[in-house]
């Protein structure tokens, strides 16, 4: 299995598990909290049927990778991620994260730029900034944050399960749209990471990634759920199109957090048509609007 060595810590060395998949053009991947790189997997088959190189990794203390017991903040993710880019020679490159992935795409372009990206999508993620202070006042009380942590270390396996229900909407979407078997799955993903990156990522989800949105130059693409009850659509994904220059909304109508599985033909069908775009600067003149996806037919909302 590919891995890729990004530090050291005590005797041991810090190292990422990755797959790198198919030609072309390559799309990185980057997953949310507390799963991992295999969460992509409704994505990762359609893209390379249409003749993409896909990368996938797991996160520092996630998945298969490293679990050191520092390094769960936005500098040593997107350093993380630079290393992977770089040690693979990736070149126009497009960057797609969800939720907690979201941060690593903003912070990446916001510390290394674009020179070896082409393209950034947001799926259901945590930018422009989650936390509410003075000068941020449609963010999230920090006691959220610290309850939720409260809670990781009480239960953990308990909370877990509680946050899946939510991330998928299960009392609505359960043997509809997601099944109990892709949910349990998750879960032992989820309680298979390290408890102690599990817990100090929650701390994260509060960074300020307004001053890297404003540093990104290409054309980006951002997808949200309208039912997202992790990273409600007004607090993110509504705020995170406004905040890049160009950026295209598209809002997933009733749509949970994880709509990567319960609606990916929508969330395929607008990655793939975005990452095929050739004028790109017909994209960006055109992208000023916002796109409602419902059963796969789209309406402009002026």
């Amino acid at each position: 299995m590919p891995y890729i060595n990004v530090g050291e810590k005590n005797s041991g060395s810090i190292d990422l598990y990755y797959e790198d998949l198919g030609t072309g053009n390559p799309v990185v991947l980057i997953h949310g909290w507390p799963l991992s790189g295999a969460s992509w997997e409704k994505q990762v088959t359609v893209l390379l049927a249409a003749g993409y190189r896909v990368i996938t990794y797991d996160r520092r203390g996630f998945g298969q990778s490293g679990r050191p017991v520092t390094g769960y903040d936005y500098d040593t993710f997107s350093l993380d991620l630079h290393k992977l880019i770089t040690k693979l020679d990736l070149r126009n490159a497009a960057l797609v994260g969800f939720s907690m992935g979201g941060g690593e795409v903003a912070r990446y372009l916001g510390r290394y730029g674009s020179e070896r990206v082409s393209k950034a999508v947001f799926i259901s993620s945590v930018p422009p900034f989650l936390l509410k202070t003075a000068d941020n006042p449609e963010g999230v009380d920090g006691s959220v944050f610290e309850g939720i942590k409260k809670a990781l270390a009480a239960d953990r396996p308990a909370f877990l399960s509680a946050f899946l229900a939510d991330f998928y909407n299960v009392n609505l979407l359960g043997g509809k749209l997601i099944s109990s078997q892709v949910v349990q799955y998750n879960w032992n993903v989820a309680a298979g990471a390290s408890a102690k990156g599990t817990f100090d990522c929650v701390s994260e989800w509060g960074t300020d990634f307004r001053g890297d949105l404003s540093r990104i130059e290409v054309p980006t693409l951002v997808i949200h759920g309208s039912a997202d009850r992790i990273l409600p659509i007004a607090a993110t994904g509504i705020r995170t199109q406004k905040a890049v220059k160009g950026a295209r909304l598209v809002v997933i109508k009733d749509g949970p957090h994880g709509l990567t599985w319960t609606h990916a033909e929508q969330v395929n069908h607008e990655l793939v048509e975005f990452l095929g775009q050739k004028d790109l600067q017909a994209y960006v003149s055109g992208s000023s609007g916002v796109t409602s996806e419902n059963k796969g037919e789209k309406n402009e909302k002026q």
